[in-house]
Order: C-alpha cells, then sequence, then structure tokens
C-alpha cells in the first residue's frame, strides 16, 4: 500500500540512532573519577549516571560546584570543498566531531570544571542525506576521541527531522553539557586578578570554531577556493577545519598541582577582547605573542586586515588565556601545557587602569571595550 501519510523518516532516523548509542557505550568509562554509567543498556528516553559523591563529602566544606552549559558549533561544518572525497570527507567529520566537543567542553573549562557528561542536538531535515557513512564514521570517531582526551561520556542525543525549519542537506549541529569543580576546589571566577598578574597564552591549532564567516567569504574569491594550498603546504580549507585543542585536561592538572589562576579565558569569538572579559578596569600588555599560524597570515594578506582587525575576530593563534599571581606559576602553567604537547607562553602583564583595554604593542594593537560589552 502507498503510504499517503506525510511522516518523518523513522528508519534512516532509527539506523543513524543506532550508530549514535554504539559510540556512547564507548565513551561508558571516559569520566570514571567521577562516576559510572550502571548499566552498557543505553537508549532510553533519560540514561542514567551515578555520580561519585564520596570525595566530595571528604572535604571539610563538603560543596560541589555543577554548571550546565548549552552550545552550539555555528557554521564551521560548511566550510569545504564540494568534491571531497569519503576518505577526505571522514577526516573532515572527525576534526567537526573535536571541534564539538571542544566548543562545549573549553568553555566550562573557563572556570575550572571538569566535563563529565555531554549531550547532543543534531536536528535536520534530511537525515538520508546528512547521516552518510563519511558523517557517521568520522563525525562519531570524533566525538568518542574527544570524551576520551577529555575525560567525559557522551550520555545522550536527539536527532529531529525538522522538514519545514532546516535547509535541505544541511545539519545544525549543539549540545549541552554537565561539568563539576574538582573536589576542594572553587570556581575559577576572576575575583582576585589584578595589577601585576601574568599572562599565559596556550596555542590554538587554527581559527577553531569561530570567525567563518569571512573564511568562507575569502574561499569564494580564491581560484582554487577551498582547496588553495597555504605556505605550509596545508589547503585552506584543511587549516581552516583542524580539530580544536581540548583544554581540559590541562587546566585540571594546572588545579591539581595546586596552581590557583586568577582567571581563566577561552578566546573565541570577539578575538583577543575576550582576554579583558572581566569586569574590572584593567590594562592587559600582550609583550611576548605566540606565533601567528600560517592560515591567520594568509587570511590577513587577502583581505588586507591591520592586525588589530584580525584580532577583534581570531584568536590569532591563542586559544586560551591563563592568569597567575605569580612569574613562578605562570613558568608552571607553560610546561603543563607542553606535557600535553601544546605550546604557551609568559605572554605579558596585568596593570591598573581606569578602563578595560588589551595592548599588544609588537602588533601596534589597542583594543578597549567600547564595541565588547561582555563582563564578567
Amino acid at each position: 500500500m502507498t503510504n499517503r501519510v506525510d511522516q518523518v523518516d523513522y528508519n534512516t532516523l532509527d539506523a543513524a540512532k543506532l550508530m549514535f548509542i554504539q559510540a556512547a557505550k564507548r565513551t561508558l568509562g571516559y569520566a570514571k573519577e567521577y562516576g559510572f554509567v550502571p548499566s552498557e543498556g543505553l537508549g532510553a528516553s533519560a540514561n542514567v549516571f551515578s555520580l561519585n559523591l564520596a570525595p566530595f563529602l571528604k572535604n571539610p566544606d563538603q560543596q560541589l560546584y555543577v554548571t550546565l552549559l548549552p552550545e552550539g558549533l555555528g557554521t564551521a561544518d560548511d566550510a569545504r570543498p564540494e568534491d571531497l572525497t569519503d576518505e577526505e570527507l571522514v577526516k573532515f567529520w572527525y576534526n567537526i566531531g573535536t571541534k564539538t566537543i571542544s566548543c562545549l567542553s573549553n568553555d566550562a573549562a573557563s572556570s575550572g570544571f571538569q566535563t563529565v557528561l555531554i549531550g547532543l542536538y543534531l536536528p535536520s531535515s534530511t537525515p538520508e542525506l546528512v547521516f552518510n557513512p563519511p558523517f557517521l564514521r568520522g563525525f562519531l570517531d570524533g566525538i568518542v576521541d574527544g570524551c576520551q582526551r577529555v575525560g567525559c561520556v557522551y550520555l545522550s542525543g536527539e536527532t529531529p527531522q525538522l522538514k519545514t525549519k532546516m535547509v535541505e542537506g544541511k545539519l545544525d549541529i549543539a549540545g549541552a553539557l554537565f561539568a563539576v569543580m574538582p573536589p576542594g576546589i572553587q570556581p575559577v571566577t576572576g575575583a582576585d586578578l589584578g595589577d601585576g598578574d601574568r599572562i599565559v597564552l596556550i596555542e590554538s591549532s587554527g581559527p577553531h570554531e569561530n570567525g567563518f564567516t569571512p573564511l568562507r567569504k575569502l574561499a569564494e574569491s580564491l581560484p582554487q577556493g577551498y582547496r588553495t594550498p597555504l605556505s605550509d603546504g596545508t589547503s585552506f580549507y584543511e587549516a581552516m577545519n583542524r580539530g580544536s585543542h581540548l583544554y581540559t585536561p590541562i587546566i585540571q592538572k594546572i588545579l591539581k598541582e595546586g596552581i590557583r589562576p586568577t582567571a581563566l579565558e577561552h578566546i573565541t569569538g570577539h578575538g583577543w577582547q575576550k582576554i579583558m572579559r572581566s569586569s574590572k578596569p584593567l590594562r592587559y600588555v600582550i609583550e611576548n605573542p605566540l606565533p601567528v599560524p600560517p592560515l591567520f597570515t594568509f587570511v590577513q594578506e587577502k583581505l588586507g586586515l591591520t592586525a588589530k582587525e584580525m584580532v577583534e575576530i581570531f584568536n590569532y593563534g591563542a586559544g586560551f588565556a591563563v592568569f597567575t599571581k605569580t612569574a613562578d606559576d605562570a613558568t608552571r602553567v607553560i610546561a603543563i601545557a607542553k606535557e600535553y604537547g601544546l605550546n604557551a607562553v609568559e605572554a605579558g602583564r596585568v596593570e591598573a587602569s581606569d578602563k578595560r583595554e588589551v595592548v599588544a604593542p609588537s602588533f601596534n594593537v589597542h583594543l578597549t571595550d567600547e564595541h565588547f560589552g561582555l563582563k564578567k
């Protein structure tokens, strides 16, 4: 009998959901320091995680600090050539999986939180197009590997078909996380940030999840498009879509070694303006910046942008900022970052000021908060 009812394509969705569940099962032991999933029989509308309260109850204050954080990937997954092979697509979607974990967990790390649970939301109008084999293989492997590196469980997800709300062939990628502070450690709020603090910048892998609107626009104007080669031998789209660095393990080791940052900042949208996110009137002097990756040098040249314009949009090679009270702590932070394979430098210092501003003399950059309203 012909089906005369226009309905959701459950055959495609259920097949995809089963693969998502199998991926989730691969992550069940990744947060064992904080608890466990009582059963591997995932697939319920609400799966269960058992949080181990014993380490928190042993601390004198017996406080459990938690956060619930929603975030979306935006349009990073649209920045690619149309003629990618299946092998190239698998690699591309693997990096997008890593970026998905990054945009969630790195924000949590900016207050010192350890991500424990992650849920995903992936709506589309045409699941038969978006949930194809290269996507499922690459994206889910990226999610699983990202969870392993961060130390969290991918516990649940939703993949609705929204025929009237989504563009055909496109996928929205968003999610939420549950995170906790390590036992006995309070969240890093920036309350102690002040004059004389050191600024440690930890490298990025590229643009991470931000600045893709001008990057896509530039690709459209290049003769070779997204496949335009850069000076380091990579193509434009590959440099744009490198898997983002995951900073949670670094921040957790910093905290567990007794270093108490005065502030932490994930440098994402708004670029280096994020360095002055504190509401305090302080000047952030960047005298020793990290090297600028070839992608940003290329973009700056092709778009004819100043360094000031670049750092207002992009992370410009600096993905995360750690503020410390002493030079010794800054040195220890740099060493910990290097243990995880990431370059970091003591980039500058915090000074008293009558307003919020970021100054980078070697780039001839002076940023004020005139057009930057975010504060904490």
